[in-house]
């Protein structure tokens, strides 16, 4: 690959705002400490059981220094990173007055890390809403588009608590879209454990979160609310989940139910080329697939930084498996540097102004 700017869409961080506030909880989402005395994060709701083997994950400061944040990224040669709140945003809190400002200051601390002197210019951010409120994130919004390095929000998918298709959401959407903003749509918790047995996190990440961005973003084209507001500028995790593979089933099984076809001014699989696509998928076979549904033009190089670090026991690392894993998947994409050129971070500076 040329000297072509390399940039990261998906990385994550724990401001210690957040983590003031993840401390200081008593329920899950919460922060713990071990027998050891360090931190760890409990996000399910079945790890924080005395009788659970492993309570949480390890969380240091890779997720809140922005020092380890630069390092990472010259490690692995990116030039910019465009940061978001990690899970589980602030989706777990009261619709208060309390959390409509714990939202602004979120916001206001992305944008002071993003234009500080040590960040260099190489930092932008996807901004955090309280949006279990609709009314209180539009007004959010605004505020968003107002910071200099944020490009957009991050959301899960349960939206106001009832999915992305909720008609209350509307008018955040329709806000999102006329500030010229883009969302960074994120899976929540992934498919029910009940599903995957006794396997730690292993299936629920690497099967449960596409799946719960595969159903929410099947249930919110079938809404309209593309056809309603078709500047809605989506930018999916996971490369989208399963939606490259199960596109065409989707368009059947839609078009053989009048009663859901006749909503939609088009086919899904329309709707699914005008979305955007990570490329944290670690693998080319599915890469592929993303690329040959919405071309190479919609998709973003990212890592999921600092999630998935080395694995115990490699000796000497210097540079990360997974992120060197979405690398390959990248190259191994057919077509000319230019196309390899735009995924690594050409497509990013394009879509989200990264200038």
């Amino acid at each position: 690959m040329s000297n072509s700017k390399v940039v990261d869409v998906h990385t994550h961080v724990y401001l210690p705002r957040y983590m003031d506030l993840l401390r200081s909880r008593a329920e899950v989402p919460r922060v713990i400490l071990d027998d050891l005395g360090q931190d760890r994060l409990v996000i399910l709701p079945g790890e924080d059981k005395e009788s659970s083997t492993k309570r949480g994950r390890p969380i240091g400061d890779e997720y809140w220094s922005m020092k380890r944040k630069l390092e990472f990224m010259d490690l692995h040669g990116i030039d910019v990173s465009v940061i978001s709140l990690a899970n589980p945003w602030l989706d777990f809190l009261p619709t208060t007055q309390e959390t409509f400002e714990f939202a602004t200051a979120l916001n206001q601390d992305l944008s002071t890390v993003c234009t500080s002197s040590d960040a260099g210019g190489r930092l932008f951010a996807f901004g955090v809403l309280p949006t279990l409120s609709p009314s209180a994130s539009v007004a959010e919004v605004h505020r968003i588009a107002q910071l200099p390095h944020l490009r957009g929000v991050i959301m899960g998918t349960i939206g106001a608590g009832r999915g992305l298709d909720d008609p209350e959401l509307i008018p955040l959407f329709q806000a999102i879209a006329d500030a010229g903003l883009t969302i960074f749509l994120h899976p929540h918790h992934g498919v029910g454990n009940e599903h995957f047995g006794g396997y730690g996190h292993s299936l629920s990440l690497a099967l449960g979160f596409p799946f719960e961005t595969t159903v929410a973003v099947s249930r919110l084209i079938l809404s309209g609310i593309f056809d309603r507001i078709p500047n809605l500028r989506i930018l999916l995790a996971h490369s989208g989940g399963t939606l490259p593979f199960l596109a065409g089933r989707l368009d059947s099984c839609v078009a053989h139910d009048p009663a859901v076809a006749e909503k939609l001014q088009h086919p899904p699989t329309y709707y699914l080329k005008r979305l955007y696509y990570d490329a944290v998928i670690y693998h080319d076979t599915g890469l592929k697939a993303t690329v040959d549904l919405v071309g190479a033009d919609r998709i973003m190089f990212g890592t999921d930084n600092p999630f998935f670090p080395p694995l115990k026991g490699e000796k000497h690392v210097t540079r990360w498996m997974s992120v060197d894993k979405n690398i390959e998947a990248v190259k191994g994409v057919p077509g000319e540097e230019k196309v390899w050129n735009g995924i690594m971070g050409e497509n990013a500076v394009r879509i989200l102004n990264l200038k």
